[in-house]
């Protein structure tokens, strides 16, 4: 009789445990459906491809629309910048500078970029002037150099922004190391320029590192405005 009960007891742990199971089974189907019924659930079955908020504009607020396909980088560049140029405008090229010479001199032979690190080219303008005239430094800086070169007197001026001018050739009146202002006199023009049909010529170059600029497009010019007389 023992025997028997402890069977009948076990049979029934056996059929609790196996209804459960298929109750479990049964009722998920609608446990998935509620949950996608119910707002603000997501199911691990079911996740959510919901894009993520973006920013909350004011009521009435402009906003810029970037037409399909259009080049994000070339929209980040200034007006009129080239997007495939490898070397983007500088301040560094900014007018900044005034004339060596004064008065303003006569540009006798212009600026010729060189093709190459010893190509042919002008690294620099030819200015008229008279023998004697006093050169100017063209901009704020530190004489580095004031001596001979190759039998000429050259004088080396570094300026901000990485430049540096050069004149020659000329009598330096300033050492090396001198700190000079625009427009103070660091030396003298002598004659004998090649290829100057003037008098005498000043020779004016810029470079930034290895590369050499045009002068000219870094002089600063003054406008003036005049107010014509109203005559109602």
């Amino acid at each position: 009789m023992r025997h028997a009960e402890v069977v009948i007891v076990m049979m029934r742990r056996v059929l609790v445990t196996v209804l459960a199971g298929a109750f479990l089974m049964a009722m998920a189907p609608v446990g998935e459906a509620l949950g996608r019924a119910l707002p603000g659930r997501v199911t691990a079955a079911e996740p959510s491809d919901a894009a993520p908020p973006g920013p909350v504009w004011p009521e009435g607020a402009a906003r810029a629309v970037m037409p399909a396909g259009a080049d994000v980088t070339a929209a980040a560049l200034p007006v009129g910048a080239d997007p495939t140029a490898t070397t983007l405008p500088v301040r560094e090229r900014e007018p900044r500078f005034g004339w060596p010479l004064s008065p303003r001199p006569t540009v006798v032979r212009a600026f010729q970029a060189p093709s190459g690190p010893y190509g042919p080219g002008h690294r620099g303008v030819d200015l008229a002037a008279a023998p004697g005239q006093q050169v100017l430094a063209a901009g704020p800086g530190v004489v580095v150099f004031a001596g001979m070169v190759a039998g000429r007197g050259v004088i080396s001026v570094d300026h901000d922004g990485g430049l540096r001018t050069t004149y020659e050739p000329v009598t330096p009146t300033v050492p090396a190391g001198t700190q000079v202002w625009q427009g103070q006199p660091i030396g003298l023009v002598v004659p004998g320029h090649p290829g100057c049909p003037a008098d005498a010529c000043l020779h004016w170059g810029v470079r930034r590192g290895e590369e050499y600029l045009n002068p000219l497009a870094l002089i600063r010019t003054e406008s003036r405005i005049r107010l014509k007389p109203w005559t109602g």
